[in-house]
């Protein structure tokens, strides 16, 4: 390794070092305030065992996370809907009556089925499906959290008797402790002012000295209550710092296996189904914003799979949940981090606060903790979405996090959730219904191949075109819309010869809607009809192969039903049987005089003998290039027999198809009459018979005779216009499309 190299090396540890040690700052006192309370509705004893629980969940989170789940910079801890999940469940269970015993197994139980959860997400790769919870389900969850944590944080920041309801205890004044509010209000105070006070101390640092503070200022200044541990409440309480205290706490859940029955499975799948998701849906919102500031890419199922070992070993040696963290992550970003180590390093600091500062929890003022998880809780609330309300194409968003927010905090969080995303859902189907599932209809005497025509078979199709009926299709066709779209069909399917149905705009189609096109069909084969169908994308966005679904419904093997990948070949072939219907026989094996072509219909008879002397027959194969863009032009090609493709090159090395030549069509007619370079390719589609008229030949037969000359210039120069009005059409459809 070069010096430099060493260098810059030395400098990224040293600042995924310095990063994770500032994460650690940020990650350990919400950890320790979540822990509290979840577990302080346990008893007293268990507010200092909720605490090491929180710094023993930054410790495995940090360590485990980071190395498996691989995303540059990412802080995992445990995080505000851990504890919202679990703090609900622990005064459900509590309010029920059950022993301690059992519902600390049962929080075990939760947290453990959650971290296999999260494993399975990253396994079987639906990562990326978690990302596509609808905005107002994530917004109207996380709001509710945030208001969960607030409500059950104020009885604490009061310092109100246990059991004591957050509404209750509002309106008795007389039942809140100065003391809780001073020491609350300093550290909220702090924690709000925090930016202004110091860029570079984490605001949850500063509040958590200004709670401390204040206790200690209170304490010894008339409230010498504060001095003891002994029936102190304002504090988390003593928990032993030797071996055997941190064995009894490691193995808390692990010695309730045997001292308390299992759980019901809901007690327990439920919430920890509610867990994973909401867990998972954190991590991956952080990973996405960190992509944005950083420019990296993460991958979702691995760190799935990481964040879920994490949880499980955080679980097993009885530490708190968490996921991914957008505060701690960001100043960890902030501090230098750049890898995944300052994850691991974050996770190393947190194991030596947990040896060293053990002792120092139990003077941790529980008021403190309250208000810095409230104000925690204010910034989880979405404030952005009131705006929604103003407005009324969004009122309806607004109204689902509304519901949200109502039912996680009335009934459950998966209630909510499960709330949220039939909301959602019933939205989005909504909107599909009342969009229409056709995008444009066109009849067949207004819209064309890119078949170029003569001037007798356009008049044909411009009369009998109105018998096709040409219908793009687009967005979801689904059982909401399959009655919509028929119903737009129906109005053609007595009159139109053919149906032409466009599916390249189209991002879905379930059963029933392919049984609808199927019926479409039987109908206008019974009267003899035909039904089109053209661009049946291999792949949706759905992953389905739908021309595969399209043949599994029969559609495929129908003899009347025509398959095209390309709109303009469906179209191409609807003129063709229309013109063959009309008596015109458009692909002859017989080839074409010069004189039979439709260009030189009403041009003398010396001027036809003139050419006739300057021409001479080509033959070109199968995908021979006839003409090639930028070369110099110097012949007019007439097609006695075959076809041709025109095509223009693009900047990426692909081309685009213009128009498609047949027999009696002519090409090289601009590059005859002004000598410039040929402006397209053109290949064989076919073996194909070319009559070639010579430039040079040509203006030496005609050099003596201006009247030829002049008749013939005339007679391209109107097939030119012809063709520029064929053109204004096509872009005049292309606009309107």
């Amino acid at each position: 390794m070069s010096p430099s190299a060493t260098v810059k090396s030395s400098y990224r540890i040293g600042g995924d070092v310095w990063g994770g040690f500032a994460a650690m700052l940020v990650a350990l006192p919400s950890a320790i305030a979540f822990g509290v309370s979840i577990f302080s509705p346990l008893g007293a004893e268990f507010g200092a065992k909720g605490a090491l629980a929180g710094m023993l969940g930054v410790t495995a989170l940090g360590l485990i996370a980071a190395i498996f789940g691989g995303t540059q910079r990412l802080i995992s801890a445990p995080c505000a809907p851990a504890a919202a999940v679990l703090s609900a469940l622990t005064m459900q269970l509590s309010q029920q009556g059950l022993p301690v015993g059992a519902i600390v197994l049962t929080l075990f139980l939760v947290a453990l089925t959650s971290s296999v959860a999260q494993i399975l997400f990253g396994v079987l790769k639906i990562g990326r499906l978690i990302k596509y919870m609808p905005f107002t389900v994530i917004s109207g969850y996380l709001s509710g959290v945030g208001l969960i944590i607030i409500l059950s944080q104020l009885p604490k920041w009061l310092a109100l008797p246990k059991g004591m309801g957050w509404w209750q205890g509002l309106m008795s004044p007389s039942l809140w402790q100065l003391p809780g509010l001073l020491i609350g209000g300093a550290t909220a105070g702090a924690m709000l002012l925090a930016p202004r006070i110091s860029q570079r101390i984490p605001g949850v640092i500063q509040g958590l000295i200004a709670g401390i503070a204040m206790y200690w200022l209170l304490a010894l200044s008339g409230w010498p209550q504060l001095l003891s541990l002994e029936n102190n409440s304002m504090v988390i309480g003593k928990l032993s710092a030797d071996a055997g205290g941190f064995v009894a706490t490691l193995t808390g859940p692990w010695s309730s296996l045997s001292s308390a029955s299992l759980p019901r499975w809901d007690l327990v799948l439920v919430p920890a189904l509610t867990l994973s998701v909401l867990l998972s849906i954190d991590t991956l919102k952080t990973c996405l914003v960190l992509d944005a500031l950083t420019g990296t890419r993460h991958n979702s199922n691995r760190e799935l799979v990481g964040q879920g070992l994490g949880n499980l070993a955080s679980t097993l040696i009885g530490g708190l949940p968490g996921a991914g963290t957008m505060g701690a992550t960001l100043v960890n970003k902030a501090s230098g981090g750049s890898t995944y180590l300052s994850g691991v390093f974050q996770g190393l600091w947190a194991l030596l606060a947990v040896l060293a500062l053990t002792p120092l929890i139990a003077w941790v003022p529980v008021p403190a903790l309250a208000a810095l998880l409230i104000v925690i809780g204010i910034r989880m609330i979405d404030w952005k979405s009131l705006q929604m309300v103003r407005r009324r194409d969004t009122v309806l968003d607004f109204m689902v996090i509304v519901a949200v927010v109502l039912v996680a905090n009335t009934v459950s969080l998966i209630a909510a959730s499960g709330l949220g995303i039939a909301l959602a859902a019933a939205m989005f189907i909504s909107e599909q219904i009342h969009s229409s599932p056709v995008r444009r209809k066109s009849f067949g005497n207004h819209r064309f191949s890119k078949r170029i025509r003569s001037g007798s078979e356009r008049e044909i199709l411009e009369r009998e075109g109105a018998q096709s009926v040409v219908f793009e299709l687009q967005g979801s066709l689904f059982f909401g819309t399959t009655d919509q779209l028929f119903g737009e069909i129906e109005a053609e399917l007595q009159n139109a010869r053919y149906l032409l149905l466009d599916f390249f705009r189209v991002q879905s189609l379930d059963v029933t809607a392919g049984h609808m096109v199927q019926r479409i069909g039987k109908m206008l084969a019974a009267r003899q009809a035909t039904l089109v169908l053209s661009r049946l994308p291999q792949r949706l966005p759905s992953g389905r192969d739908l021309r595969a679904y399209v043949g599994s419904l029969g559609l495929l093997s129908d003899q009347r039903t025509q398959v095209f990948d390309e709109f303009s070949d469906a179209l191409e072939w609807i003129e063709g049987d229309i013109l063959k219907a009309a008596g015109v026989q458009v692909d002859s094996p017989h080839s074409l005089q010069l004189s039979e072509f439709e260009i030189f219909k009403d041009l003398p008879q010396d001027a036809t003998t003139a050419l006739k002397k300057c021409a001479h027959t080509r033959v070109a194969v199968v995908g021979e290039l006839i003409v090639e863009s930028g070369k110099a032009g110097h012949q007019l090609m007439l097609i006695a027999k075959g076809e041709l493709k025109v095509s223009l090159s693009l900047g990426d090395g692909k081309s685009v198809h213009l128009a498609t030549l047949g027999r009696g069509q002519f090409l090289g007619e601009m590059s005859f009459l002004d000598g410039q370079p040929y402006s397209a390719n053109v290949h064989a589609l076919a073996e194909t018979e070319l009559i070639c008229i010579e430039r040079e030949a040509f203006e030496e037969i005609i050099a003596d005779n201006e009247k030829i000359r002049a008749s013939i210039v005339k007679t391209i120069a109107l097939a030119i216009a012809g063709r520029l009005r064929h053109t204004n059409a096509e872009l005049r459809e292309i606009r309107e499309a």
